[in-house]
């Protein structure tokens, strides 16, 4: 497996549940449970992106503005969680907030999919793409 394929995976997953939290209302167990389902894939993700994706791109003088970019996503994402964090789930607030971390993490999967991938497939050797995914996958086990 490269990478990409590791990376994307758990994109799907985040896609999911932030389509099932954008279905969910008040403050109920269910949004409750998928909410911190999505808190702790995020941040597991984002950690281990950066450590053995976006570190690997930085070596490159043409990939270094496109990880910044991710990791200044990452931290965008981190304080819209904040923010949900400190509302109360029930109220109109949260969901608003719901709705631009859906998007805010929305888009920052498409672009990188879209871009990121694909300069990151120009720079990285075969091996790197195997060895960077290896890597990924596992910290995301523990």
């Amino acid at each position: 497996m490269r990478i990409f394929e590791a990376l994307r995976e758990d994109h799907d997953k985040q896609r999911a549940l932030l389509a099932t939290l954008m279905d969910t209302s008040g403050a109920s167990s269910t949004r409750k449970d998928y909410y911190a389902q999505l808190k702790d894939e995020l941040n597991r993700h984002a950690i281990a992106e950066e450590r053995h994706f976006y570190i690997a791109l930085m070596e490159s003088d043409k990939a270094i503005e496109k990880s910044r970019h991710g990791i200044a996503e990452h931290h965008e994402i981190d304080e819209l969680i904040e923010k949900l964090d400190q509302t109360d789930m029930s109220s109109s607030a949260w969901m608003s907030y719901m709705k631009n971390l859906n998007e805010k993490v929305l888009h920052h999967l498409e672009e990188e999919e879209r871009e990121t991938f694909q300069l990151a497939g120009r720079i990285l050797s075969d091996a790197q793409k195997s060895e960077l995914a290896t890597r990924y996958q596992s910290e995301m086990k523990t």
